[in-house]
């Protein structure tokens, strides 16, 4: 997660970016939000819809409705519910009497260290769509991706008309996503990117923070293959002798900023957990160790 250049970002400002797409770029950057959050208005006709109107912050909120123009906004549609991408729904709906239609609602204590993914306690949802559902407008349909892992209620938005996919968190090609249980699931977030891996039809990702994916199979074949990796890491650490996270984490992210090492050890965590439960490790209190199997 390297510290981006914030010089000249084009905060409040309508981008054009793809038949059918425009972007709006809110000023909300952080070590885990990069640049900011995206939000996308889908649709060039009459009827939009707007995807994680990300902070509920006065700036965005008219930098959205800027880029809405006359079009009338039929769904706003949320990703998941993590404080940097959920709150703008509700003053938007206020403003536009949009449903919020989209991911579940999910409100739990982050026992981790990232002050940005504490969850929106007021998002409130018309409509919760599932795996496979749709909502349409003219001349766009937009169909729901379960991809839980980042968060349980983690949805990607699929634009049938353009190939493109709206990943939110779940896939960023600035960085990889931060897994923090208790409702990070590293079980889940592997899976959900095996899903993606399959689904040839994904021409371009356009996730929530960082630029635009432009080889999305092969990024998620290489972020597949760093999550093993990882895996494989910690189980070398726990045969050195290296039973907690406090000891694996200053080895195992050497030159990463330390004030990141908290978040990184909620991915180790999440990867312990894979790994427990898949019956390779087990714990005691803090402590880790791996399980010898014999053929």
């Amino acid at each position: 997660m390297n510290a981006p250049d914030l010089a000249d970002k084009p905060y409040a400002v309508t981008e054009r970016i793809a038949p059918l797409v425009r972007r709006v770029l809110a000023r909300n950057p952080s070590p885990f939000t990069y640049t900011g959050t995206q939000t996308y208005v889908v649709g060039d006709g009459h009827e939009v819809a707007v995807i994680d109107p990300g902070p509920a912050d006065e700036e965005h909120i008219a930098a959205i409705l800027a880029a809405v123009g006359e079009a009338r906004v039929i769904a706003i549609a949320c990703t998941h519910t993590h404080r940097d991408h959920s709150p703008g729904a509700a003053p938007l709906k206020a403003r536009t009497g949009a449903a919020i239609i989209g991911c579940a609602a999910l409100t739990l204590r982050d026992d981790g260290p990232r002050a940005d993914a504490a969850f929106d306690p007021d998002y409130a949802p018309d409509r919760v769509l599932t795996d496979g559902e749709t909502i349409s407008g003219h001349g766009w349909t937009l169909e729901a991706v379960a991809t839980p892992g980042h968060t349980s209620n983690h949805l990607c938005f699929a634009l049938v008309e353009t190939g493109a996919l709206f990943t939110g968190d779940h896939v960023m090609g600035w960085s990889t996503s931060v897994v923090s249980p208790p409702d990070g699931d590293m079980t889940a977030y592997l899976a959900s990117l095996a899903r993606l891996y399959e689904r040839e039809q994904d021409t371009v990702y356009y996730p929530a923070h960082g630029p635009a994916v432009e080889k999305p199979r092969q990024l998620v074949r290489g972020m597949i293959g760093h999550r093993r990796q990882r895996e494989r890491q910690i189980l070398r650490q726990i045969e050195a002798g290296h039973h907690t996270i406090g000891e694996m984490v200053p080895l195992m992210y050497k030159g990463v900023d330390e004030r990141l090492w908290p978040a990184a050890g909620r991915s180790v965590l999440a990867h312990l957990l894979d790994l427990e439960r898949r019956g390779l490790v087990k714990r005691e209190n803090d402590s880790w160790t791996a399980i010898v199997t014999h053929g």
